[in-house]
């Protein structure tokens, strides 16, 4: 219990910056939602297409992720602002047992409170059908085609975040192409799942809607596909030299906040979760 204590007592910031990001993600995806696809919103008129209604979704929500992994809070937790991924650099040794209890409890508290604010603001067209509270279910092709899709967006998504983040030159380029690829999911992809990923955002949505199609697969899915991600980047790269390669946990690595991949200014104290024992240690 001694270690729990000092834990949160030490990374507090860190957990409260996770919920404030999903819960910033969701309310997000609630507005956009709303003013896109409710019957009493404008903008069906205005943009009658579905297709043109979910890339401008998209691209609301792929800069939405962008401004959160960018901001200086997100450089500071690292914005994973989702189980999947944190579980995942737990499995690759990047973050601690408890930083990834914490973090994971943090992300689901955070994303229900997001939706949970939009309620009273935006009132019945956003709990009525069709937006629903932007809950996550199977589309008219069912739950096979929407395991099929939530498998291989978290393995795409994980291998690409995971192969630009431990290259130093590419690692810049990070949030970019995760923004990118949001945006295409939701363009593309939402019409098979929903476009769940995230089993905290799929629960923040889930609970007040009182709906729970398919829940196991928005639980699971996301999950597996970045954990089998993982482990085909440890294998590709090679035993065991593999887990090295992933520098640090967090999506975008900053100068301000030290990495063990960079080396601080003398005189300064690393701030980096994950990697400022490992800098001090070294």
């Amino acid at each position: 219990m001694r270690l729990v204590s000092r834990t949160f007592h030490e990374h507090w910031p860190e957990y409260l910056i996770e919920a404030w990001g999903l819960g910033m993600f969701m309310i997000s995806a609630s507005l956009f939602g709303t003013l896109l696809f409710a019957p009493t919103s404008p903008f069906p008129a205005l943009i009658a297409s579905d297709s043109a209604r979910r890339a401008c979704m998209g691209i609301a929500m792929g800069l939405t992720a962008l401004g959160i992994v960018v901001s200086p809070w997100g450089r500071r937790s690292g914005a994973h602002i989702n189980p999947a991924f944190t579980i995942t650099y737990w499995r690759l040794g990047k973050v601690a047992h408890w930083d990834a209890v914490f973090y994971v409890a943090a992300q689901f508290a955070g994303g229900l409170a997001g939706v949970l604010l939009m309620i009273p603001l935006l009132g019945r067209p956003f709990t009525e059908v069709p937006v629903r509270y932007v809950v996550t279910v199977p589309g008219p092709w069912g739950a096979e085609a929407a395991l099929i899709g939530e498998l291989a967006i978290a393995l795409i998504t994980m291998t690409v975040v995971l192969n630009l983040a431990s290259r130093p030159r590419l690692a810049p380029w990070t949030p970019y192409a995760m923004a990118l690829l949001v945006a295409t999911w939701v363009t593309v992809e939402s019409p098979y799942s929903g476009f769940g990923m995230n089993p905290a955002r799929t629960m923040a949505s889930a609970l007040p809607a009182d709906d729970w199609t398919a829940m196991w697969l928005y639980l699971v899915c996301p999950i597996a596909g970045m954990l089998l991600a993982a482990e085909l980047f440890r294998f590709v790269g090679g035993s065991p030299g593999t887990v090295a390669r992933a520098l640090c946990a967090k999506i975008y690595h900053d100068a301000t906040f030290f990495c063990a991949h960079a080396r601080p200014q003398e005189g300064s104290l690393p701030r980096c979760i994950f990697c400022r024992d490992r800098v001090r240690a070294g």
